[in-house]
């Protein structure tokens, strides 16, 4: 019989763990190899989360001791709402996870830590190739239609 899935804040004992899904993150945007991002970047990112001035936080999803999936949110200032905003960035399970309800129930455990905070808007983006994902987000959210413009210096 399997154990229940259990969504968390992650720990600094989950790293082992994290770092695979994080890397397989990051791959699916295309962001490996030549194109990987900085040990630097991953160090900073995972250190966020343990500092408690970062607006900055990670879930995980946890079956059996065995981490599932990540997913990584912020809140931020808004100009029109008092309330903050809740960013959920990153979102992400294990190849072995997906159509298992994993990614549905981390993205509800950020709804949760949204509602704690007084926050009354969770948004996210995702590119417009992911149709899998796309899937379960419109069961999930409303497609807010907006384009994403963005310059990189």
């Amino acid at each position: 019989m399997t154990s229940e899935l259990s969504i968390r804040f992650v720990t600094r004992q989950d790293y082992d763990q994290w770092l695979p899904l994080w890397d397989g993150y990051n791959a699916f945007y295309g962001r490996s190899g030549a194109t990987a991002l900085s040990a630097e970047v991953t160090a900073m990112t995972w250190s966020r989360f343990f500092d408690a001035y970062e607006p900055v936080h990670a879930l995980v999803a946890e079956r059996d001791g065995e981490l599932l999936g990540l997913t990584h949110y912020l809140f931020h200032r808004s100009t029109i709402s008092i309330a903050p905003n809740c960013y959920l960035q990153d979102l992400f399970t294990s190849e072995a996870a997906r159509g298992k309800g994993v990614g549905r129930a981390l993205i509800d455990g950020v709804y949760n830590q949204a509602r704690r905070a007084g926050s009354p808007r969770v948004y996210w983006l995702t590119h417009q190739t992911n149709h899998t994902a796309m899937q379960l987000y419109d069961k999930v959210a409303e497609h807010s239609g907006f384009v994403v413009y963005r310059k990189q210096f």
